[in-house]
């Protein structure tokens, strides 16, 4: 018998199949170990100082109400060798008080440049265009761990005229990209004698015992050990060299991801709401109806008789309506996926913040099989 050319398709289909499997290729769901974890001991520390920006366009600080500004600068003219007469009253427009943060990266060293975020501290209509005189950068001890200085690089613009204002993006905080050197480094310690810990981003027991599995898989067994649902402790060899590259080796492990756990995020101020692929809701029917309250306000002239020596008098009359939309009462069928979900909701006809109230009331309803977190 003639074999037929779809014979051959399945044939090869299955023969590649086995191939795949033979050869241990990672799963397309899988995830790197490095982008799971992080090793305990490798972290930032956080950086923060005041200083003065300068060379401003006149949209610097108000020093009637910024006084630590005027002050700021006295104290920097004074170290510089010129002294300001006391008594003298100093309008600085091109000036403004700012905050400089900026993170110390794991194993900085000596003369390492990092970037810094300068903010303004007084009313400084904008940064753009500054210069960040010489400020040190302090940690949580008080120590100096950094000096930063130069051009603060704004993204935003505005102009203004005859009470007219345009502005686009953010103005009163920039950046310095390589703003600051490292003058103190930070001693860190990867791992304690012959062992490292490993530690998950998030908890989840099924993610650290996949990790653990595909460590011990990929070397030898006991390797790596849970500890609780988040760190992991690893056997490493004792040689700074030796356990450089075992971690790099480890980092490239490839651990197929497991189910997230069902989350509403909810962020209240700006009205956003997101939601992962395992929500689900039961069958629900949900009422929803607009409450409006409408205020108008109309002036009345009082005009006084005449000869009555009295005067013209503005007065205000307000009118009071409240309005309430007809809510009708809709079946929110049960969902199987994130796509029914969002069709449900979006039946309700509501806007992002009356979803906010719902959802709530369908997570006490028991109707939302999902952690609602607000933030």
């Amino acid at each position: 018998m003639k074999p037929t050319r779809c014979n051959i398709r399945a044939v090869l289909s299955l023969a590649l199949y086995a191939l795949v499997l033979a050869l241990g290729l990672p799963d397309a769901r899988a995830e790197r170990i490095k982008d799971l974890v992080s090793v305990q001991g490798a972290r930032g520390n956080q950086l923060i100082g005041y200083g003065l920006v300068v060379g401003l366009d006149n949209s610097g600080d108000q020093t009637t109400q910024t006084p630590f500004t005027v002050q700021s600068v006295v104290n920097m003219l004074s170290q510089l060798g010129v002294n300001v007469p006391p008594g003298v009253t100093m309008q600085l427009k091109n000036v403004a008080a700012v905050m400089v943060t900026s993170t110390l990266p794991a194993f900085a060293s000596l003369g390492q440049t990092i970037d810094v975020t300068v903010s303004s501290l007084g009313n400084a209509k904008s940064l753009r265009g500054g210069t960040l005189l010489i400020s040190p950068l302090k940690g949580a001890d008080g120590q100096i761990y950094a000096m930063a200085q130069g051009n603060v690089a704004v993204g935003g613009a505005g102009a203004s005229a005859n009470g007219s204002k345009v502005q686009i993006n953010h103005l009163n905080a920039g950046r310095i990209p390589a703003g600051a050197t490292v003058e103190r480094t930070v001693p860190t310690q990867v791992g304690q004698g012959d062992f490292l810990q490993l530690e998950v981003n998030t908890t989840d027991f099924t993610t650290v015992a996949r990790i653990v599995d595909a460590i011990n898989g990929r070397t030898a067994p006991g390797t790596a050990q849970a500890v609780d649902g988040r760190v992991i402790r690893v056997s490493a060899p004792a040689d700074a060299n030796e356990r450089v590259a075992f971690l790099s080796r480890i980092e490239s492990i490839d651990v197929a991801l497991a189910p997230t756990m069902a989350k509403v995020i909810v962020n209240s101020r700006t009205g956003s709401i997101v939601m992962n692929q395992t929500v689900r809701v039961e069958t629900c029917a949900v009422a929803h109806g607009n409450l409006s309250v409408v205020i108008t306000t109309t002036p009345v002239i009082s005009q006084p008789g005449a000869f009555s020596l009295g005067r013209t008098v503005e007065a205000k009359r307000s009118d009071v309506q409240i309005q309430q939309e007809a809510g009708s009462l809709i079946m929110v069928p049960v969902g199987v996926s994130l796509a029914d979900v969002v069709r449900g909701l979006n039946a309700l006809g509501a806007n992002p913040a009356d979803l906010v109230s719902i959802l709530q009331a369908m997570k006490a309803a028991g109707a939302l099989r999902a952690d609602l977190e607000i933030i």
